[in-house]
C-alpha cells in the first residue's frame, strides 16, 4: 500500500512539474517581452468595416511557425526517421519567436488579450505535443528503426508522404479540417508483417485517432464561435481597373484617381497574389486599414534587419521575419532576389 501511494505522490509531482515546465514560456513572455502600445492609426481608404487590427500581422506568425514545423518534420523523415527532428527545437523556435513579436505587437496597437489567450494555448498544446512524440520517438521509436534496420520499411515512406500531405494541407485549410481517419486507413492497407510497420501502425494510429477526436472537438467550437473572414481588402496603384480580371480571386471594389480598391483571399493564396502584382510593377497603398506588414523570407545566410532568424530544420537554410511599410512592400518584393532572400509568407491580419 505504501508503495502505491509512492507511486501516486510521484506521478503527480511529475504531472505538476509538467504543467509548470509548459507554462514557463507564458509567464516569461508576459513578464520579459512587454512592449509599449504607440497606437496604429492612420488614415484609411478602406471602410472601417474592412479594417483589421495591425497587430495581428505580426501575431498571426505563431500559428504559422507550427506550420512550418510541421513541413520541417515532414523533410526530415522524407529520409530520415523521426528522431532525427529535433523536437525540442521546434518547441523554442515557436516561444523564442513570440517574445520580439510580442514587443512589436505592442507598438502596433497592442498585444490583446483575446489573441494572447488563442497563441498561448496554441503554443502550450504545441509544445506538449512535441514533448510527447519526442518521448515516444526519441526511445521506442529509436528502438524499433535498430530493429528494423537501415532500409526503410513501407510505413516510414506512407507516413513520410502523409506528413508532407499535411503540412501542404495547413498552408490553407485549418488543420481539423484534415481527414486523419483516412491517414489510419492508408497506414492499415500499407502495413507488412515487418516489425517496423506494426510498430508505425500502432503509434501513428493512436496519434491520428486522437487528433481525429479533438479535431471534431475544435471544428464543432469553431462552428458555434463562427470562422474568421476569409477575405482581405488593399489599396493598390499601378494596376488599371481592366486588368483586375487577368488575376484569380482578385476583385475590383473602387476606383479613386490612380488609387484601386481590391479584395483578395487571405492566407496562403494571399502571398501568391501579392507576389504577382509586384512583379508586374504594383505597389500597395494599405491593407486592411494598415501601413505596417510582415513577411516571412528565406536565405542560406545571417539577415541582421530582421525582427527574428533561426534555422529550419531539413532544409538548411534559415528563416527571417521582417517587418516592413506597406507602402514599401512592392519595391522589397521586386529586390529580394538581389538581398540573396526566398519570399516564404506575407503574413496579413
Amino acid at each position: 500500500m505504501r508503495f502505491v501511494w509512492r507511486l501516486i505522490k510521484w506521478a503527480v509531482l511529475a504531472l505538476l512539474l509538467g504543467v509548470i515546465l509548459l507554462l514557463a514560456p507564458v509567464g516569461y513572455v508576459e513578464l520579459a517581452c512587454r512592449g509599449t502600445d504607440t497606437g496604429s492609426d492612420v488614415p484609411s481608404q478602406i471602410a472601417p468595416a474592412h479594417h483589421r487590427l495591425e497587430a495581428r500581422t505580426f501575431l498571426t506568425y505563431p500559428e504559422w511557425h507550427i506550420v512550418h514545423a510541421y513541413d520541417d518534420y515532414a523533410k526530415v523523415i522524407e529520409t530520415g526517421d523521426p528522431h532525427d527532428y529535433r523536437f525540442m527545437r521546434g518547441i523554442a523556435g515557436f516561444w523564442s519567436s513570440l517574445c520580439p513579436l510580442s514587443r512589436q505587437a505592442a507598438s502596433h496597437g497592442g498585444f490583446d488579450w483575446p489573441t494572447k489567450q488563442t497563441i498561448y494555448t496554441i503554443g502550450v498544446s504545441f509544445s506538449a505535443e512535441l514533448a510527447l512524440k519526442a518521448l515516444y520517438e526519441e526511445s521506442l521509436g529509436r528502438l524499433a528503426t535498430i530493429i528494423r534496420g537501415s532500409a526503410r520499411a513501407p510505413l516510414d515512406d506512407v507516413s513520410a508522404r502523409q506528413a508532407a500531405d499535411y503540412a501542404q494541407f495547413l498552408q490553407q485549410t485549418p488543420w481539423y479540417l484534415w481527414d486523419f481517419e483516412r491517414d489510419i486507413s492508408q497506414l492499415s492497407q500499407a502495413r507488412t508483417g515487418a516489425f517496423r510497420d506494426r510498430e508505425r501502425r500502432l503509434a501513428l494510429g493512436l496519434e491520428f485517432g486522437a487528433k481525429a477526436k479533438y479535431a471534431k472537438v475544435i471544428e464543432a467550437a469553431v462552428a458555434n464561435l463562427g470562422a474568421d473572414a476569409l477575405r482581405l481588402r488593399m489599396v493598390v496603384t499601378g494596376l488599371r481597373p481592366s486588368d483586375v480580371s487577368a488575376y484569380a480571386g482578385i476583385t475590383l471594389v473602387a476606383q479613386s484617381g490612380s488609387y484601386l480598391e481590391i479584395e483578395t483571399p487571405r492566407y496562403r493564396q494571399l502571398t501568391g497574389i501579392v507576389a504577382q502584382l509586384a512583379r508586374d510593377g504594383v505597389d500597395f497603398v494599405e491593407m486592411a486599414g494598415n501601413d505596417d506588414i510582415m513577411i516571412t523570407a528565406l536565405s542560406p545566410h545571417q539577415y541582421p534587419a530582421a525582427l527574428h532568424s533561426f534555422a529550419r530544420q531539413g532544409y538548411g537554410d534559415r528563416r527571417h521575419l521582417i517587418a516592413l511599410k506597406v507602402s514599401d512592400l512592392g519595391a522589397r518584393l521586386r529586390g529580394l532576389a538581389a538581398e540573396g532572400l526566398i519570399l516564404e509568407h506575407i503574413h496579413d491580419y
